[in-house]
């Protein structure tokens, strides 16, 4: 029997509704597309082979999702495909991650992935096999670059009991942001698999304001990691506070080179009053080894930031954030932050090292007229570092969404 492609079963799935009760499949359909374009510009301060990494990229990202027909079961399908085109880059300044190339090899002009999943709903139950982006605590899909990661496998997702949501699922490849290729699943701290598997789900009381996660991974042969997570927001006053607490405790699970052991502590503070948001950060990272995610994930831990994202073996952080939302203030749509993240207590060589990140990041969204939805954000960060090269970086993106359906 051949192998059957995620894109394949839509497409069978998509039939077999045409001989259906189907009006939910259509008219509760929708369908998108982002245009994004993204210049990148990291300079390294200190002497070295390549002096910066530039490059200048314009995406194409296509979405649609359709209902599910009628019935006690109801079908339906995901569809994703993505375009990236190179605007400008070079041989001396290739590696940013917008495109598939590397420092010396500019690569090729464009590249392109497209994905499918199949879906199936019974009462407030639903399955998806195939393409898929899952946002949750143990894996989280990357979308810092041109393109969007995308991963293929089954998510299971349950919801029958009020306020309490369970997931599982079991992922088989990875399609990274810059690559048209699906491949084994790595680990940050060296290690892959074809098998992820996650388990978990959150319950809400107190009228929503505190939320309780126990969640279980495992990267088939390389590591196992359990997650307890409490969240709780409290309206004071004019004031909004909350707090935000994830245990990571990460051990081997195979014969990889590195004897994986890591527990982590990750804490979120934070206030908010009409257009002001303040976040502290801490996060302590324990263990003999880094603390082990996903490749080209976003890590469910408060420092990850925009470039580092303060989990050596050992490493003790601290963050302080400041939010401001302009729209309170009579310009709606424009939004900005700053952070400062400080970590040390790591090994360098025999010594203590020390590390910091200090961001801005500028967000403005057109709100009406001809160029409405039409985004501009600037993303600016300073990285000085005992074990890594410094660092100052640029990102800028304009990107234009807008409804097919």
């Amino acid at each position: 029997m051949k192998h059957v492609t995620p894109l394949a079963l839509a497409v069978a799935a998509a039939l077999a509704c045409g001989h259906t009760q189907a009006a939910g499949f259509a008219d509760d359909a929708s369908a998108s597309l982002q245009l994004r374009n993204f210049y990148f510009n990291r300079d390294f301060r200190d002497p070295g082979a390549q002096s910066k990494a530039e490059e200048w990229a314009q995406g194409f990202i296509f979405k649609a999702e359709s209902g599910y027909t009628e019935g006690f079961i109801g079908f339906g399908v995901d569809v994703y495909a993505g375009l990236g085109l190179k605007l400008d880059s070079d041989d001396q300044r290739a590696g940013s991650g917008l495109l598939p190339n590397s420092f010396g090899d500019e690569g090729k002009d464009s590249y392109s992935e497209a994905t499918a999943a199949v879906k199936a709903r019974m009462s407030n139950t639903v399955l998806k096999v195939g393409g898929l982006m899952p946002k949750l605590p143990v894996v989280s899909s990357g979308d810092s670059r041109l393109l969007p990661q995308s991963f293929t496998g089954a998510s299971l997702s349950v919801s029958e009991i009020e306020n309490l949501d369970i997931q599982a699922g079991q992922l088989r490849e990875v399609n990274y942001r810059n690559s048209s290729n699906r491949e084994d699943i790595r680990s940050t701290v060296g290690g892959a698999s074809d098998r992820f598997n996650f388990l978990g789900g959150t319950y809400a009381f107190n009228s929503k304001n505190t939320t309780v996660g126990l969640w279980r991974a495992e990267l088939q042969d390389v590591y196992g990691q359990n997650l307890i997570n409490l969240i709780h927001n409290q309206p004071v006053g004019d004031w909004k506070l909350g707090a935000n607490l994830a245990w990571f405790d990460t051990s081997d699970d195979g014969n990889q080179p590195l004897d994986i052991d890591n527990e982590l502590t990750s804490v979120t503070l934070s206030a908010a009053t009409g257009a002001h948001t303040f976040r502290l950060g801490y996060q302590y990272s324990d263990g003999d080894t880094a603390f082990p995610y996903l490749a080209e994930t976003d890590p469910y831990v408060v420092n990850y930031v925009q470039i580092l994202d303060f989990t050596r073996a050992n490493e003790k952080s601290w963050q302080a954030r400041y939010d401001i939302n302009f729209a309170s203030l009579g310009i709606p749509g424009l939004s900005a932050f700053t952070r400062y993240v400080s970590g040390d207590n790591f090994d360098v060589g025999g010594s203590e090292g020390s590390e910091w990140e200090r961001d801005i990041d500028v967000s403005y969204t057109v709100q009406t007229g001809t160029f409405k939805n039409l985004a501009v954000r600037w993303r600016n960060a300073m990285v000085r570092s005992d074990a890594t090269r410094d660092i100052d970086e640029n990102r800028l993106i304009l990107s234009y969404s807008f409804a097919l359906k």
